[in-house]
């Protein structure tokens, strides 16, 4: 035991004389959790720039433009009577939507011949678009209905039976699990989540590649020869370390208002699950690869799509089915799925059992390979030293 924590001392030392991995394990969490989180704190899309183009320039058209100004998800830059260039305003003003009035526009309504609003979207930002287009159509159709109960009143009817004889029924949204929309609670967990997934991996990919490349595995085997407690070794300083940086990470939560239940039993478990498989996937890597840029590179290939792969923002069955199957060896992709199911539905343990099982067998298989590999190593270091000693 004497001999470990010795060894112990200077697996802290090493780790801390790496200042790139030491800014970057400590200071990337909490870097882009305030990134992140004040990127989207706003919550929803609010102001999109639109232009209306009014050609009928008539009370009623006045009254729709007004009620644009007073829709708080949309900002009118400009009302013309002409179409102008948009074409050539567009890049340059970023213009969400354009909105035309036909010339006719009040004739035809009074008419009840259905004249066209005419609305193009720019769909160079998608949620940008979709959002606007929300916008514009809850102020067209609330002017709309308006307007045809106006009509019906007109013929007699009082305000109540007018907007019977156009409703025929209601429409009542009930909106569930993050009720207000609000992106920061959307988007801030998964993404605080793939990022200890990428640091852990960076930091694992480094403890035996660097052994390897300036010669302190030599020192190590001659303190012994078992894999395991070379594994022991190296995880040890992580293993004190890590949930230090998932409280951290975990206080942005109630930092920026997200209503998520985080604090419990099965996040606890998941959050292990997710340290462990991706600690053993690293050292996999580090072993493997006796090379820290090539470790390192390697993992980030498997990192940096994972977020995407996982399913979080876009649905899995619209990604192609080879692709998805590769993404459930990712450990993201497990923590991602049991993450909504436990802080958004309130699931317990048995809900994420799938998610439990696949981690595991993960963190399993990496840590099985890991263990043959390091032992396999330590064999030929040791047949190597023995045939120099031979040749002297």
């Amino acid at each position: 035991m004497r001999k470990f924590l010795k060894l112990l001392r200077v697996e802290f030392k090493r780790i801390f004389s790496n200042n790139v991995l030491v800014a970057i394990f400590f200071g990337a969490p909490i870097l882009y959790g305030f990134l992140f989180g004040y990127v989207y704190q706003q919550g929803k899309v609010i102001d999109l720039p639109i232009v209306i183009v009014d050609q009928n320039r008539s009370p009623l058209t006045d009254k729709i433009i007004d009620a644009f100004q007073d829709n708080e998800g949309l900002l009118v830059k400009d009302v013309r009577y002409t179409a102008g260039n948009i074409v050539k305003e567009m890049p340059l003003e970023q213009y969400a939507a354009v909105v035309t009035f036909p010339s006719d526009f009040e004739a035809q309504i009074l008419q009840k011949k259905h004249p066209e609003v005419r609305v193009d979207l720019n769909m160079a930002n998608i949620l940008n678009a979709n959002t606007a287009s929300k916008h514009i159509q809850t102020v067209l159709m609330t002017m709309n209905a308006g307007i045809e109960i106006s009509g019906l009143q007109k013929q007699g009817m009082n305000a109540e039976q007018a907007a019977a004889s156009y409703e025929s029924f209601n429409i009542n949204f009930n909106k569930l699990y993050n009720s207000t929309g609000n992106y920061v609670t959307f988007m801030l967990p998964g993404m605080l989540a793939g990022i200890m997934q990428q640091i852990i991996f960076l930091a694992m990919a480094l403890v035996f590649a660097r052994d390897f490349e300036d010669g302190y595995f030599g020192t190590l085997v001659g303190q012994s020869k078992s894999s395991l407690y070379h594994i022991l070794l190296k995880s040890t300083p992580f293993l004190l370390m890590l949930p230090v940086m998932w409280i951290g990470v975990s206080l942005f939560l109630p930092y920026f208002s997200i209503d998520a239940s985080i604090f419990n039993l099965p996040m606890l478990v998941l959050a292990t699950l997710l340290t462990l498989a991706s600690m053993a996937i690293g050292m996999l890597f580090s072993i493997a690869l006796p090379n820290q840029l090539k470790a390192t590179e390697l993992l980030m290939v498997i990192s940096t799509p994972a977020f995407i792969l996982s399913g979080f923002t876009w649905p899995t069955m619209a990604i192609p089915a080879a692709i998805t199957n590769v993404s459930q060896f990712i450990p993201l992709t497990q923590f991602l799925a049991g993450f909504r199911k436990i802080a958004f539905y309130g699931g317990d343990l048995a809900s994420v059992q799938s998610e439990i099982g696949m981690l595991i067998l993960i963190t399993a298989i990496a840590f099985l390979t890991m263990v043959i590999l390091l032992q396999v190593k330590i064999y030929l270091f040791g047949k190597k030293n023995k045939n120099l000693l031979a040749k002297e």
